[in-house]
């Protein structure tokens, strides 16, 4: 009976054992598994790792290009209010200069209204008000000396200039093509400027217009308002032309381009 008992205990040890051993290896089969899983996820997270620090780059990349672009832009806004605001501000100064340019012939039509049409004509050409007189009403033929009757012309002119100081005044003497030499006046250079001289010096001298407004100018026969084929084309071209304009300073300032940024 002892020995029976003996007999089924280690019947008994043995069966244990053979299932603890299958037991083992079934954890260690399945350990395994685990090893082999959390390597595929350790492998996972490191390449997840890696792209996410790649797209952070890339987001930072993207953020400074943004942020440059988003500069550029604003810069080239900027300009371009700047420079609308300078298109309005030359427009306005502008239409100032051609209200002021149409008062001014009102004006000098006004006061020459009694004057014959074909001795003087004032008129806007270029930008500027031109007051166009023949040398026949100025002068005697081939002379600088201003006719007495004359005076009253410029007279009536200095009074419009006089009141309008902000305006400079250039006064060109013109002639035709025919050559004159004596013993006063050496070619139609010499005549062009001694005329325009000398209605710088009544204008100056005789009605008070301030000197450094005014510029006296010789264009000789280069300039002429009509052919000098005929009688009445060179009658055209002899002429003295007061030019009213604004002060050189303040019409190139009118010109000047906004400052555009870089």
């Amino acid at each position: 009976m002892k020995k029976l008992q003996v007999l089924l205990l280690s019947l008994a040890l043995l069966s244990f054992s053979a299932c603890n051993k299958k037991k083992v290896a079934a954890l260690e089969s399945e350990l395994a598994l685990k090893d082999d899983q959390i390597e595929q996820l350790e492998t996972q997270l490191s390449l997840a790792q890696s792209t996410q620090a790649s797209l952070l780059d890339r987001m930072a990349d993207l953020s400074v290009v943004n942020k440059e672009g988003a500069q550029s832009i604003r810069k080239s806004l900027d300009n371009i209010t700047q420079q609308y605001s300078f298109i309005q501000d030359l427009t306005t100064k502008v239409q100032s200069k051609d209200s002021l340019n149409l008062a001014l012939v009102m004006n000098l039509k006004r006061s020459l209204s009694n004057i014959d049409d074909e001795d003087i004509q004032v008129e806007v050409k270029g930008g500027f008000v031109h007051v166009s007189i023949s040398d026949k009403l100025l002068f005697q033929s081939g002379s600088s000396r201003i006719n007495k009757a004359a005076y009253s012309v410029l007279g009536k002119i200095a009074t419009v200039v006089n009141d309008h100081d902000e305006m400079n005044i250039m006064v060109e003497g013109h002639t035709d093509d025919v050559p004159i030499s004596n013993s006063c006046t050496a070619d139609n250079w010499d005549l062009s400027v001694k005329r325009a001289t000398s209605v710088v010096r009544i204008l100056q001298e005789d009605y008070y217009v301030s000197p450094e407004r005014m510029t006296a100018a010789g264009r000789s026969e280069y300039v002429p308002k009509a052919s000098n084929s005929n009688s009445a084309g060179r009658s055209l071209n002899r002429r003295t032309e007061i030019i009213i304009m604004p002060k050189l300073d303040q019409f190139f300032k009118l010109l000047e381009p906004v400052a555009v940024r870089d």
